[in-house]
């Protein structure tokens, strides 16, 4: 039985959100095809998930340097034990489906302070001699992102930093297959908007079938 983490950032639902309106297609048909599997959804809006600051550098510090968890500060305790917890779960997954608008030719807040609590040496990937090597080598991931505009090809597509910033965190995490699914244009061309956003979720429901 495969584990997979549905990990959503964006504060709308599937009625308001183009993508979530796909994630949530393809991870319903997902479970039609796979009901025995485990589908953790991770709405990045409503989790605690504790920035890097101070406490957060002091309470690391202080374990490298042979402290027991227990004599850290009660927020170091809070933030490092969170941020532990979220690196845990992340790595007892097997799959892992992103779902993310494009704000700002990027994603949003949320999701970069995610990716920082779940990028940690020695669990997600290790220092070699020969330089970082990942260590989430049995693991797939599927980025679902929606856009106003065209980003994924064209004279824009230098300006797409969600999706290639994903790509590059699950290469340095060793994932060895990771793919998008990208809903946009509907900003761009209004009058098509419904037809978009129909052929993505068709192509969500595709994907799911052999995800």
């Amino acid at each position: 039985m495969a584990k997979v983490l549905y990990i959503t950032a964006h504060p709308h639902d599937h009625t308001q959100s183009y993508s979530m309106a796909v994630g949530k297609a393809f991870i319903d048909a997902y479970k039609e095809v796979n009901p025995n599997h485990e589908i953790v959804h991770i709405d990045l809006y409503k989790e605690d998930i504790p920035q890097i600051d101070a406490d957060v550098f002091s309470g690391w510090g202080k374990l490298r340097t042979g402290k027991g968890f227990e004599e850290l500060s009660a927020e170091e305790k809070a933030k490092v034990g969170r941020l532990s917890e979220l690196c845990d779960q992340f790595i007892s997954a097997d799959k892992y489906v992103f779902v993310t608008p494009m704000w700002n030719f990027s994603f949003p807040p949320v999701m970069k302070a995610y990716i920082d609590a779940v990028a940690v040496a020695g669990k997600t990937f290790k220092y070699t001699e020969q330089g970082p090597v990942g260590l989430l080598t049995d693991k797939k991931a599927l980025h679902i992102q929606a856009s106003g505009g065209i980003y994924s090809e064209g004279p824009a597509a230098a300006m797409e930093m969600g999706h290639r910033y994903l790509s590059a965190i699950m290469q340095f995490f060793g994932v060895p297959s990771f793919e998008g699914l990208f809903v946009e244009g509907h900003n761009a061309m209004p009058d098509k908007a419904g037809e978009i956003k129909e052929k993505a979720i068709a192509r969500a429901k595709d994907l799911a079938q052999t995800f």
